[in-house]
């Protein structure tokens, strides 16, 4: 990676304003255009010959109902696996086959080493709601100190912006941003807001901030209560946002903190390994037109305030009333009014937490679930770039497909009841696209593993061949079997918000304190009741057709047991202490992370 990093100091020279190039000059407009036909023609091609082909086996022993369905349902569900492959692949031949691969995915990072002062003033903003303070604060603090032991220190403020909605926390929370004020000595500015009408709740909270504050900054960088990031980070992109006025939001690649839940540690082992090859192939055709995810990313406030304040949705919720996942929408209303967005395909001082368990993972996916499924009444927008109005309806598409999986493993017992009886089933060939589509389906996590096998000093950084390769099969088998059981969740949810259900956002559980086996067993009887409808039933038709299906059909019985340990405080601890799913700044960690393990709290 430091090979991959040093590249960039060299300049990239950029390409006239014009309409023949990005509102940044960073790429040429039919460059652009050819990478994005490429793009569309390979996962189009690619979903077609999977369809005809399951196609022919579902009509092998003639067309009936339930065939009809499954066939839906693979169609409906396969393009997202499918994109995944495509963007790993290209993710990991840009890596290792490519000379430099990010002077032609992400040339803004030149502006990293142009040794010019930090002019620009920037707000650091930390929106809270409901948190533990102390926790979240502490978090602010360090990203003051980092900043603050640099010469561009002076160049920022903190903003502690709160719609916590009980007076006991907030209390906490002035208190803690009072005391914070009171031992700080670096003499910048400190602010503590709370609104008592939480209207739009986070996007609302910094639209409010940009109109009574945003006048005093050109930038400002959102933080959530689990952030973290590191001064040397934050100045980088700041530096490059200095260079190039064009760009409107600057998004980090944000990583997992070091973690002593299992559940954390396992997760952000795969999301660590596949996201650099994944978001390097993302960014390569998405370009300026690329991801924001509300958090550890530099926005430019003047246009954001200008043209990024987000519509009411009509009727009520779920899909009605304020925007819930409003990122994505204010990143196309960016890219709409002419400023770039981007992300960088590199780690490097962008931190969050992730869930500490199974049952704070569903309920995260079911506040995202609701978010995207909103942006069903915001295609038609005016006006947004056609890869702005694509990444929209591809949040929605993640979430669509989920459901269709779960009714196409629903019907597996009568798919194989029916082959069973006409004889006529083409075994071979249904091998065949089972293992090609678990092969797109782990793809992302493969390429991810090829990387770090192929960077030089990169198993090192995660503890070593052994420990990497027992953490890369633990892994595999941990995401098959949380697979199972948030796809069955998520589309009960989904069938919820049809019928008027909505998710209520809140606090967050950032740390695991542990399942029991009852409250897990309550949370996940659907499963369970599923698992044993399909597995059975399989059983029955053919036992051979089960054992095939357990990757994708395992997580179902196995649910309780997977929750409970996967959760358990001990285990972690143990996983922690071996070295077990590891990252690299829990065996190399910057003094950010080393301050956050040794003080995990401060009380006001």
């Amino acid at each position: 990676m430091t090979d991959l990093l040093s590249k960039t100091q060299e300049q990239v020279p950029l390409l006239p304003s014009s309409r023949l190039a990005t509102p940044a000059g960073l790429e040429a407009t039919t460059t652009l255009l050819k990478r994005r036909i490429f793009v569309l023609l390979a996962n189009t091609t690619t979903w077609l010959v999977l369809v005809l082909w399951a196609s022919s086996i579902a009509s092998a022993g003639g067309w009936t109902l339930p065939m009809i369905i499954a066939l839906a349902c693979f169609a409906l569900g396969t393009p997202w696996p499918v994109l995944g492959f495509w963007n790993a692949v290209i993710g990991l031949w840009l890596l290792h086959g490519v000379k430099d691969p990010l002077a032609s995915v992400a040339p803004f990072l030149s502006a990293r080493a142009e040794p010019v002062p930090i002019t620009s003033k920037t707000a650091v903003l930390m929106t809270l709601r409901n948190e533990d303070p102390a926790r979240a604060l502490h978090r602010l603090e360090i990203v003051k100190d980092s900043l603050s032991a640099l010469p561009e220190g002076r160049q920022f403020a903190y903003f502690v912006l709160s719609d916590t909605d009980r007076p006991e926390i907030a209390e906490v929370e002035r208190a803690g941003v009072d005391a914070w004020r009171a031992r700080d000595r670096a003499g910048v500015q400190i602010v503590y807001r709370r609104r008592a009408d939480n209207t739009g709740y986070k996007a609302g909270n910094i639209a409010e901030f940009c109109a009574a504050f945003g006048r005093d900054f050109d930038l400002m960088l959102p933080l959530d209560a689990d952030s973290l990031m590191t001064g040397a980070a934050i100045v980088d992109l700041v530096r490059i946002m200095q260079r190039h006025p064009k760009i409107g939001i600057l998004q980090s690649l944000v990583v997992g903190t070091p973690s002593s839940s299992a559940f954390a540690r396992i997760f952000q082992f795969g999301m660590r390994l596949g996201m650099r090859t994944y978001t390097m192939g993302q960014a390569w055709w998405t370009a300026d037109c690329g991801p924001y995810w509300g958090h550890n990313a530099v926005v430019r406030i003047a246009p954001f305030a200008q043209h990024c304040a987000l519509p009411m949705l009509p009727g009520p919720p779920p899909f009605g009333g304020h925007v819930l996942s409003h990122d994505q929408v204010e990143a196309a209303l960016m890219r709409k009014a002419g400023y770039e967005v981007r992300v960088m395909p590199v780690e490097g001082g962008s931190y969050e937490d992730n869930p500490p368990d199974t049952l704070e993972f569903i309920r995260r996916d079911q506040r995202w679930c609701q978010g995207n499924m909103q942006y069903v009444g915001l295609l038609g927008l005016s006006g947004l770039q056609p890869m702005s109005r694509f990444q929209l309806l591809w949040a929605m598409l993640m979430f669509v497909g989920v459901p269709a999986w779960t009714l196409l493993l629903a019907l597996s017992p009568v798919i194989a009841w029916q082959f069973t009886s006409t004889g006529e089933f083409p075994a071979a060939s249904a091998k065949a696209l089972y293992v090609t589509f678990l092969l797109f389906y782990l793809a992302p996590k493969l390429a991810g593993f090829a990387d770090a096998v192929l960077t030089p000093g990169e198993v090192g950084r995660f503890g070593g061949p052994v420990r990497f390769v027992i953490s890369a099969v633990l892994e595999l088998a941990f995401s098959f079997l949380l697979g199972a059981i948030s796809a069955v969740r998520t589309s009960i949810f989904m069938i919820g918000l049809l019928f008027g259900r909505s998710v209520i956002w809140s606090g967050q559980a950032r740390d695991s304190t542990g399942i029991g086996w009852l409250a897990a067993a309550r949370a996940l009887w659907p499963q369970m009741l599923l698992g044993l409808f399909v597995c059975g039933g399989l059983a029955a038709v053919s036992y051979p057709t089960l054992l095939w299906s357990l990757p994708l059909t395992a997580g179902y019985i196995l649910c309780v047991p997977f929750a409970v340990l996967t959760a358990s405080p001990g285990i972690g601890r143990f996983m922690r202490r071996i070295g077990i799913a590891g990252i690299p700044e829990e065996f190399y960690p910057p003094l950010e992370i080393a301050t956050l393990a040794l003080t995990p709290h401060i009380e006001p």
